[in-house]
């Protein structure tokens, strides 16, 4: 039993690097649909990008299609409508406080995620989780948080939406893990997809502010741009990006794969100054420095301790 534990390390730091894979996908979407958004409403956007998501992988994996059944439905559509929740409660939480309270207050998922597994799964994570989560929240603070008169203190409407948001993310991560250790998560990531385009387009035509979500107008959808950045969203920042969480998270513990999910903040920052030749302030190095010590606690003392472990038992 000890040798097959041993055995998963190699699977388990492959699917970390898969998760670290799909948050650098994330954070260079910023990039990406920087402009996009004066064109097509933050809604709208969702429910395009998770539709061609939804029929893309589809028809990729039409013949596992044979395999659903009921469960696979009723699991989709609870993620689905997770993972619409939070991108919902997170955009219009933006119109209310800043970007950088926004990307911060998100990610308090990375602490929320231990905290609420605990008793789901009843199985105590190792002290060493909530020590990266807190290190790793505190380096994504002053990450995000910009020099603009940003206060943590002054708590408005959008920052209670936002962590709801938080909430959501959280809750989708842990029951994804839940998910994918009795389901195909090719087939629970398409009916994701699904169930997202299909909450969004309903959701859409209701919520008219301009900004939140500007009217849609298809003669905007034909410009190179926006089906760059709409072909980039739908195709790797939804379908590759979620389709490796899914899978990694099979094999790696939702509470350390929500500290490598949680870095699109991190590389959002970082290509904005390499491709946007965004400023980057004194504080965002030591962000990073916090982010990377809080990975190496997260992902190096387990691994010494179940090296300890098989030693003692050889």
């Amino acid at each position: 039993m000890q040798a097959k534990r041993i055995s998963s390390y190699p699977m388990e730091s492959l699917c970390s690097a898969g998760l670290m894979l799909a948050a650098a996908i994330w954070g260079f979407a910023f990039v990406v649909v920087k402009d996009s958004l004066a064109y097509v409403g933050a809604v709208w956007m969702i429910a395009i990008r998770f539709s061609i998501a939804a029929i893309l992988l589809m028809l990729l994996y039409c013949r596992r299609l044979k395999d659903l059944n009921a469960s696979y439905w009723k699991h989709g559509f609870i993620l689905g409508t997770m993972i619409f929740l939070a991108y919902a409660f997170q955009t219009v939480g933006c119109d209310y406080t800043s970007a950088g309270k926004n990307a911060f207050l998100t990610a308090v998922y990375v602490i929320l995620v231990p905290l609420i597994s605990w008793p789901l799964c009843r199985k105590r994570p190792a002290w060493y989780v909530f020590l990266a989560a807190v290190i790793f929240f505190a380096g994504i603070g002053l990450v995000a948080i910009k020099e603009s008169g940003d206060s943590l203190l002054e708590i408005n409407i959008g920052d209670i939406l936002t962590l709801v948001c938080g909430i959501f993310y959280a809750l989708h991560i842990i029951f994804i893990a839940r998910y994918d250790e009795t389901e195909d998560p090719v087939l629970l990531s398409a009916l994701q997809f699904l169930f997202t385009a299909v909450w969004a387009w309903i959701v859409s035509p209701f919520i008219s502010s301009p900004a939140i979500n500007r009217p849609l107008e298809l003669a905007l959808l034909c410009r190179p741009s926006v089906i760059f950045s709409m072909l980039y969203l739908g195709i790797l920042s939804t379908m590759l990006a979620f389709l490796l969480q899914n899978i990694c998270l099979k094999y790696v513990p939702s509470s350390l794969g929500s500290l490598f999910m949680s870095l699109e903040a991190v590389f959002g920052v970082v290509f904005g100054v390499l491709f946007l030749h965004e400023d980057i302030a004194p504080r965002c190095l030591l962000g990073f420095a916090l982010i990377f010590a809080a990975i190496l606690i997260a992902e190096v003392l387990p691994k010494l301790g179940r090296r300890e472990s098989a030693d003692k038992t050889h």
